[in-house]
């Protein structure tokens, strides 16, 4: 008999009164003299599917067998559940036992995980209602940004995990090598000689695709990146990863102006998709740990955002603290703004989603066009309630001397950018990108409040298990 899935039995109508076929892990056991009753779960749904087995047709001793965690197949008919907490229900006429699982030593057994147990168990979060949700709405959301990317005309472009430069400039990056690093060949200065390394030269992972991404856009015109990046930055919020995933556009003949509305329509997209093809899991998620989740996912899809510059938004900022609001960091004309700064400005002020512009170009990146003030850049971050900021991005600069200058006043090697100023010098042309970290966005829509819940196997400070 072939296997259904247990989200088709649950949906479909038209498998009541048939026999059929559901493999999947349990749950649950519990029964009386008579029958047992065992909650099953095979992945393709955040509901389980109960298998009622009477023990005159089950053998008894087979029962005994099945314990929490243990993997099954069985065969019955599917019929309306008479008992509360189900629809459907299977009345079992043959089990087969494919594994067991020692109710002493399993992990997951029938009672409330904190989210720190099961992180150290990470290999079987997806066995849970909750994991498996949130794996769910993540396959979703990439397949929804691959969708929306690919009926829009975009090219989607495979940028280089290992490299020689940083995009970012901020230094924080893993490094690549094949020297024995107890004993590395050394220069007649004492350096380490890369020369003698793999690549011939100092390498490391990635930490964004952007700047490969604006040659490709130079050529092909619209283009996305959707990759992993790495960030050796030693931090332990629940903010931050050392690898993640970026989804990172680069459009040519962008202006600023366009590249807002692109990210605007983009991110609702995504918004749209989570509450209509994932209804299921995200109704599961807003019901057991956060019941204003669908509220606040409604809010982002219902309405235009507001955008503002980052002046305003100081502006803003300034006066709530003279009608007495505090703030834990301060608020001045040049700072960077902070996660309740941010916050504030979308659940308190505009009550709406907010893009900031116009941002002072010492705490914007070195490849942001330049505004004629001399010092602001086209820069536009995106602010969602809640999570602060989501995207971020920019016209970036298409003058070569701007450019060039920019990079000498932040200290980055010009031999070493000559393949990126190529671009500057070669048939330049207006154009713009943005980054949407894609773990925020999959935090966002799922309520989850730690990052690590939301990749399955986080990569974080002194920790890269499994």
């Amino acid at each position: 008999m072939k296997r259904v899935k247990i989200v088709d039995l649950v949906k479909e109508p038209k498998y009541i009164g048939q026999e059929v076929n559901v493999k999947g892990w349990v749950r649950t056991k519990r029964g009386s003299k008579y029958v047992a009753f065992i909650s099953m779960n095979d992945g393709s749904s955040v509901y389980n599917l109960q298998i009622v087995a009477d023990k005159s047709k089950i053998d008894e001793e087979l029962l005994k067998k099945i314990t929490t965690g243990a993997c099954l197949s069985v065969d019955g008919k599917l019929v309306e559940s008479q008992g509360k907490g189900q629809t459907v229900e299977v009345q079992a006429d043959a089990i087969e036992i494919y594994g067991t699982a020692d109710p002493d030593t399993y992990p997951l057994q029938k009672k409330e995980h904190t989210f720190e147990f099961l992180r150290e168990v990470a290999h079987l979060r997806p066995r849970t209602n909750t994991f498996g949700a949130v794996f769910r709405i993540r396959h979703n959301m990439a397949y929804a940004i691959h969708k929306y990317f690919h009926d829009k005309g975009f090219v989607y472009f495979h940028t280089p995990l290992i490299t020689a430069s940083d995009a970012e400039g901020a230094g924080q990056m893993f490094q690549v090598t094949t020297l024995d690093v107890a004993n590395p060949p050394r220069t007649e200065e004492g350096a380490v000689d890369y020369s003698q390394d793999f690549f011939g030269q100092e390498t490391n992972l990635t930490v964004s695709g952007q700047l490969e991404g604006e040659l490709a856009a130079m050529g092909l015109g619209e283009i996305y990146t959707f990759g992993p990046t790495f960030r050796a930055e030693d931090s332990n919020t629940p903010r931050h990863l050392a690898e993640f995933w970026m989804i990172e556009p680069e459009m040519a003949f962008y202006d600023n102006n366009d590249n807002m509305d692109l990210a605007e329509d983009f991110v609702k997209y995504l918004i749209h998709w989570a509450l209509t093809e994932c209804a299921d899991d995200v109704q599961f998620l807003n019901d057991t740990y956060d019941d204003t989740l669908i509220e606040r996912l409604q809010f982002v899809d219902n309405q235009r955002f507001a955008r503002i510059t980052y002046t305003e938004g100081v502006e803003v900022l300034e006066q709530a603290i003279k009608d007495g609001v505090k703030f834990e960091f301060p608020v001045y004309w040049g700072c960077d703004l902070a996660a309740e700064h941010e916050r504030y400005l979308v659940e308190k002020h505009y009550k709406k989603p907010v893009m900031v512009t116009d941002y002072p170009k010492e705490i914007k990146a070195f490849y942001m066009k330049q505004n004629e003030d001399g010092k602001t850049v086209r820069g536009m971050d995106v602010l969602f309630p809640r999570i602060g900021e989501i995207m971020g991005g920019s016209e970036r600069e298409a003058d070569l001397d701007k450019l060039t200058k920019r990079c000498e006043e932040v200290g980055i090697p010009l031999e070493a950018m000559n393949w990126y100023l190529d671009t500057r010098r070669f048939g330049a042309c207006p154009h713009s990108g943005f980054g949407l970290g894609f773990e925020r966005l999959v935090l966002f829509v799922t309520g989850m409040s730690n990052i690590r819940d939301v990749i399955p196997f986080p990569r974080t400070p002194k920790n890269a298990n499994f």
